[in-house]
């Protein structure tokens, strides 16, 4: 048995394209996949081995990426297949995210410095008991036009990173949940909603 349907840790997301009159259109609904990173992070938490800090056991970021693949979509998955690169290629001129560099900590490694995108605490509602949702907002101008080796590529995956749990020095976020989406060639034409819950 899975530790995760143990423990009946599961989650879900949704994708909205967001246009200027407001209006909202669903592009993808489905649930997501939990990874081990979510289980070594537990295990510091409740078992005392890492971070004293509760604010390092919070899911606090997330990244994009261009590369998903569904076979990805497994509980061992570490890390994106081709996450975004650079603060411009989150923000751009323009765009209103908070995008920082932090290594990570994939597959008992620390890796170089990676970029990610902050979710703001507003935006981390308590549902119920159980639940939690995240809503990760992309305005028109972030992550728009992206390219790989001059070629145009669309956003197809996304993870969700716990902050620190084993208290490094520098900051070593750790994968958690992760999901591979449909094809969205993102541009100013629309922004872009992500409504990603865990229950617990």
């Amino acid at each position: 048995m899975n530790i995760f349907d143990y423990l009946n840790i599961n989650g879900h997301v949704t994708v909205h394209k967001v246009f200027d009159n407001g209006t909202e259109e669903l592009v993808y609904d489905d649930h997501n996949v939990i990874v081990s990173g979510m289980g070594v992070g537990l295990s510091c938490f409740f078992g005392l081995s890492g971070s004293n800090s509760v604010l390092d056991y919070q899911i606090d970021r997330f990244q994009l990426g261009v590369s998903g693949v569904t076979s990805n979509e497994v509980s061992t998955t570490y890390q994106l297949s081709g996450p975004l690169s650079s603060f411009s290629e989150y923000v751009g001129a323009e765009g209103e995210l908070v995008a920082v560099s932090a290594n990570q900590f994939a597959n008992s490694l620390i890796s170089q410095p990676v970029w990610y995108s902050l979710i703001p605490t507003h935006n981390i509602t308590r549902i119920n008991e159980k639940s939690v949702r995240y809503t990760l907002t992309l305005d028109k101008n972030s992550c728009n036009n992206l390219s790989r080796n001059g070629s145009d590529v669309s956003i197809n995956e996304l993870g969700l990173f716990m902050k620190n749990p084993f208290a490094f020095s520098t900051p070593a976020p750790i994968l958690v949940a992760y999901k591979v989406i449909s094809n969205i060639r993102k541009t100013n034409d629309f922004g872009l909603v992500f409504r990603w819950t865990l229950n617990f």
